[in-house]
């Protein structure tokens, strides 16, 4: 894990907040149904973060423990969300007895995961027959994203991504879970251009850097905004994404 880059987190969790969009209501409903969650189930939002994706699953009834590593996150966490038992803890080194929940879920976060430690201690924490969803927002490519990609991808750096970061190529021929099984669902946000700069800004690498550095990522996309017909003068600003939906089961 680039643990330089996972620190950012905490100093840029209220631009993370306003930032990073919430999940297709539709890829919401696919996961609790996969996962048959409901008021008699415990459920896990692992790296929950602010509990974007955590609140989005209250209304299934669950029973709901978040854990969430990075201490500024997991405080916006639990104001937005008091009734949550929100816990410190790492995916490697869960801090939950064996078998105490149904299922969990992973919004964002599994590409910072060493994968096999972290699917050992799930089915470690899990019942039988529990089950894991991993999800993404992805923005869909095209127009003034494609200029926002070219200012940002340069400064990636080490940060993981699921693609790169080996997190597929753990499922395979998993001792503790099955094949992932994928859904993808349409999602628009609209916000106003700080949400867009939020959005940039919140990214791990982006908010690792340098202030002047920083600074100017946030000068670059604000030129790109002001330069694009879809998005200069506009108060508000669509942002186009697809929810990936990723499923998989527990193995005895």
């Amino acid at each position: 894990m680039a643990d330089h880059l996972y620190s950012h987190f905490g100093p840029a969790a209220a631009e993370y907040d306003r930032g990073r969009p919430g999940y297709a209501p539709e890829a919401v409903h696919h996961t609790v149904d996969v996962l048959r969650i409901g008021p008699s189930s415990r459920l896990l939002d692992l790296a929950a973060g602010t509990g974007k994706l955590t609140r989005l699953l209250q209304p299934s009834g669950a029973e709901m423990v978040a854990v969430e590593p990075v201490a500024g996150m997991r405080e916006r966490l639990v104001s937005a969300l008091p009734g949550v038992r929100a816990l410190e803890g790492h995916a490697e080194s869960l801090p939950l007895e064996d078998g105490s929940v149904d299922a969990a879920v992973v919004g964002q976060a599994f590409h910072w995961f060493d994968p096999l430690p972290a699917l050992a201690e799930l089915h470690r924490a899990m019942v039988p027959g529990g089950g894991l969803a991993l999800i993404w927002n992805r923005w869909e490519r095209g127009g003034w994203v494609d200029d926002v990609y070219e200012v940002i991808e340069p400064l990636r750096g080490d940060a993981p991504s699921w693609v790169t970061g080996g997190g597929r190529e753990a499922f395979v021929d998993n001792p503790h879970f099955g094949p992932l099984t994928e859904a993808r669902f349409s999602h628009v946000q609209s916000g106003d251009r700080d949400s867009v700069v939020a959005r940039v800004t919140s990214i791990s690498f982006i908010a690792a850097l340098e202030k002047d550095q920083r600074a100017d990522v946030v000068r670059r996309i604000n030129a790109i905004l002001d330069s694009h017909p879809g998005t200069r003068d506009e108060e508000s600003i669509e942002q186009r994404y697809t929810t990936h939906v990723y499923t998989c089961a527990r193995k005895p």
